[in-house]
């Protein structure tokens, strides 16, 4: 009774004789519990509070020691308020971290909440046979080539040699930079030399992935391009490429600095090397440039005759197989391979195991990268911020969302993807008729392309340049240039499901949505693909996702031949490159 009384008088004056360790341990918990749901105990810390600043404010010097104090007991407070569960069970404070809404990978659950409205429903009418309503009455046509094949080309003021790093599409950006800025000087360019790239590892020469013939005929009338340096260019560096000067130009540099810099240097030695030439040129240039970028890129670069070949064949293999739906079919661009998994440093249902894995893979690639001091890894943040690969399995449930049903064609472009078993199956089990490069082409056919990755992603490029709906879900170069293409094919339209990962995050975290929810929410990702799909570019963009205005003119046709024009220039554009479609 003695130690419950000085605990009810607190305030009491009456000295006390000192009690023991442990019994003023039990003593401490009491209180602690006492206080728990009571206003009192949070009205007396307010209070203590209130004179602790009260008092730093009359004594300035205790100002430096009570601030950081403050700072923190308000940044707790507010974390309470909007980031935790604060349960009280019987006197003990547990607190409980809450996670923000779509931090967590909840897909599959989602899932099996869904799948069986999925088998339930009864689709009319596909939407791969109504994906897109373009509004466009005066359709865009490809203008890309508008030289005169008969006009002469001045003097060269010297040889252009570009080194062009990274995977297919990067290098693909290099070579039309290299072509416009080539042009730009007035100088020759060397056929560019690819670089080995250390997380690519493909050892291809431009030959081995591009019609160098093609390439530079299509380019004779405006930009000179020959396969090598000239002997007595060789003689004057000693047969060395490395003797000539390597000129290190910034990101992004404008024409001015290549007439200014690179141009007296160029005349002065009669050759320069650019190295490496990754994203060199400004997107914004004088529309002269912008059009031989256009060339370039549009006309003059075609796969090599091998490449075109297997890539024809696979295209008519996934026609056939979507004689159901008029040999229309999706095409997807599934970047869920170990490597970008690692690099997006987000976390799936793997548990350790999966953690493991990526710290392996990133070490693998990115050595000490993710490792650097004050680095800090977020996995919850990347996901709500739309940072997150979407897996088979979500896009997936956003194509049946969307009304794509169970006989859709579907043809995925990717990698090697992370435990493909494990995460493809869903995916297989919404859409049986799926295909990959290694379903589509035979083993015999495929040999020749194994361990080059940049010849393999040719072909994936093809197939998914033919598919009437096309879905990127990651960003990257090749999603970016392959929009550009169907755009210039297909009449200034895309034609491509670009979802809002942001919101997909929050969607894919709620177990307990309801199907006609989930639908409509689908149905407007896909409704703002379909807005999205004509925009013209804008001043910072690329012409090479947008090529609406600088490579393409108005077409003044009534809208209901929009249609049979697109097919006429598709079917043109297959003969240039393939030969006659069969």
């Amino acid at each position: 009774m003695h130690g419950l009384s000085r605990l009810g008088s607190a305030r009491s004056t009456t000295s006390s004789p000192p009690s023991s360790p442990r019994f003023r341990h039990g003593r401490n918990k009491n209180i602690a519990g006492s206080r728990v749901g009571s206003g009192g105990g949070k009205q007396n810390l307010v209070e203590k509070l209130v004179v602790v600043l009260i008092s730093a404010v009359f004594k300035r010097k205790g100002v430096l020691l009570v601030a950081p104090l403050l700072y923190i007991s308000v940044m707790l407070l507010y974390m309470s308020s909007f980031g935790f569960d604060v349960v009280d069970l019987k006197s003990v404070v547990v607190v409980r971290k809450r996670a923000p809404p779509g931090s967590v990978y909840r897909s599959p659950q989602v899932f099996q909440k869904l799948w069986p409205f999925m088998q339930a429903e009864a689709i009319a009418n596909n939407t791969l046979m109504t994906a897109w309503h373009s509004k466009v009455h005066e359709p865009w046509k490809p203008c890309a080539d508008r030289s005169n094949s008969n006009a002469e080309l001045p003097k060269s003021n010297g040889f252009l040699i570009i080194e062009a790093n990274g995977g297919l599409n990067q290098q693909r950006l290099s070579i039309c930079d290299a072509v416009a800025v080539a042009g730009l000087l007035n100088a020759t360019l060397v056929i560019p030399i690819f670089h080995l790239n250390s997380v690519w590892r493909d050892s291809s020469n431009f030959g081995d992935i591009f019609d160098e013939d093609f390439f530079m005929h299509a380019l004779r009338s405006n930009v000179n391009v020959v396969k090598e340096l000239p002997e007595d260019i060789l003689q004057q560096f000693d047969h060395n490429i490395s003797s000539i000067v390597n000129l290190r130009v910034k990101a992004w540099s404008s024409p001015t600095h290549y007439l200014q810099k690179v141009l007296p240097k160029l005349k002065q030695l009669g050759a320069v090397r650019i190295a490496p030439f990754s994203n060199r040129l400004a997107q914004g240039v004088p529309s002269n440039i912008q059009g031989l970028r256009c060339l370039a890129n549009f006309e003059a670069l075609r796969f090599s005759e091998r490449i075109r070949m297997l890539a024809e064949k696979m295209v008519d293999r996934m026609v056939k197989n979507s004689s159901q739906s008029g040999g229309k079919y999706v095409s997807v661009h599934l970047r869920f391979e170990t490597d970008m998994v690692a690099f997006s440093c987000c976390e799936y249902d793997g548990g350790e195991e999966e953690k493991r894995e990526m710290d392996i893979a990133r070490e693998r690639s990115w050595r000490g990268k993710f490792r650097k001091r004050g680095r800090v890894i977020r996995p919850g943040a990347n996901r709500v911020d739309g940072k997150c690969p979407l897996t088979p399995l979500e896009v997936g449930m956003m194509l049946r969302g969307m009304g794509f049903d169970n006989t859709t064609s579907v043809y995925v472009a990717a990698g090697k993807i992370y435990k493909a078993e494990k995460y493809v199956a869903p995916l297989r089990q919404m859409f049986p008729r799926l295909e990959t490069k290694d379903t589509l082409a035979t083993p015999e056919e495929l040999a020749a392309f194994k361990g080059h990755s940049s010849r393999l992603a040719a072909l994936d490029y093809t197939v998914c340049l033919h598919s009437e709906v096309f879905v990127t879900t990651q960003g990257g170069n090749f999603p970016h240039f392959l929009m550009g293409h169907r755009r210039y094919l297909y009449g200034g339209h895309a034609k491509t499901i670009k979802p809002d990962k942001r919101k997909l995050a929050l969607l894919f975290d709620r177990p307990n949505i309801r199907w006609d929810d989930f639908k409509r929410q689908m149905e407007d990702i896909l409704s703002h693909s379909d807005v999205k799909g004509s925009e013209l570019r804008k001043p910072s963009a690329s012409l090479y996702t947008f090529p609406v205005p600088d490579c393409m003119c108005k077409q003044p046709e009534a809208s209901n031949e929009h249609v049979a024009y697109d097919h006429q220039r598709v079917h043109q554009w297959k003969v240039q490159n393939y030969g006659e479609w069969r």
